[in-house]
């Protein structure tokens, strides 16, 4: 592979593809904790509505919704998207119902006696939500959006499709160019690899960060492998002295 080919089109389209991952999150993200919130209403119409997006758009080729955003929607509604709008549009609708799911789960997970002790001192449902059910909720749904985002970062692939120049469309231009498939793909497929490893270590630093937060800091490895010889040395003595108490009661 040329130089030229490595500036002018793989370069610009690990950007691209960042850029849309990144956008795509937070977008995801608004819409995640917005449905997964909602979810939890008492009002049994906010409830049905948002299982109902959830359910659409769980049920809805991403792919497909991306046709429609950029493909039908200015013969509808006269109303162009530019492609990389219509696809961060659609992968956030898409990836935010299924985040939705994480933030409703990670929240109903929170102990109902911090609910209760909340109610005792008098906050307001939102005081609720925001003080002390998502604190404790959100270290948990770090890891299940670690997993959806990196099916997210996977998903943009999809965008060459609108014309959009991310690394794949890229690839494809460059194959073409060149007629090395074995030598461009194997590159793409690092450049995925090493995205989704950057971000999960980027996740896992913002889980630590996270727990910490609320005093749940996980233990070292070091230290978690001493405290498990502890306590097996301890059961074992346990155990030990348990059977001759039964053998001198016998």
């Amino acid at each position: 592979m040329t130089a030229g080919l490595w500036e002018n089109w793989l370069l610009p389209g690990v950007w691209i593809t960042i850029q849309l991952t990144l956008y795509s999150a937070i977008f995801a993200a608004f819409v995640a904790f917005g449905i997964g919130i909602a979810r939890t209403s008492r009002l049994w119409i906010v409830r049905f509505l948002t299982g109902f997006y959830v359910e659409v758009f769980r049920g809805t080729s991403a792919l497909v919704l991306m046709f429609w955003l950029f493909f039908v929607m200015p013969l509808a509604f006269q109303f162009q998207l530019v492609p990389m709008w219509a696809a961060v549009l659609a992968l956030g609708l898409t990836y935010g119902a299924y985040g939705s799911e994480i933030v409703r789960g990670a929240i109903a997970a929170v102990a109902p006696a911090q609910r209760e002790a909340a109610i005792a001192l008098s906050f307001t449902p939102a005081q609720r939500m925001r003080r002390v059910i998502l604190p404790q909720a959100i270290p948990e749904m770090i890891p299940p959006f670690n997993n959806l985002l990196i099916e997210l970062l996977k998903a943009t692939a999809l965008v060459s499709a609108v014309s959009v120049a991310d690394i794949t469309f890229a690839a494809q231009l460059s194959r073409l160019a060149t007629g090395d498939s074995l030598e461009i793909y194997a590159i793409i497929l690092v450049l995925y690899f090493v995205l989704a490893f950057v971000l999960t270590r980027l996740m896992r630093l913002l889980e630590r960060r996270a727990k910490a937060g609320i005093g749940q800091a996980p233990v070292d490895s070091g230290k978690r492998s001493l405290i498990t010889r502890k306590l097996s040395s301890r059961q074992e003595a346990e155990q030990s002295s348990n059977i001759i108490t039964a053998g001198g009661a016998q």
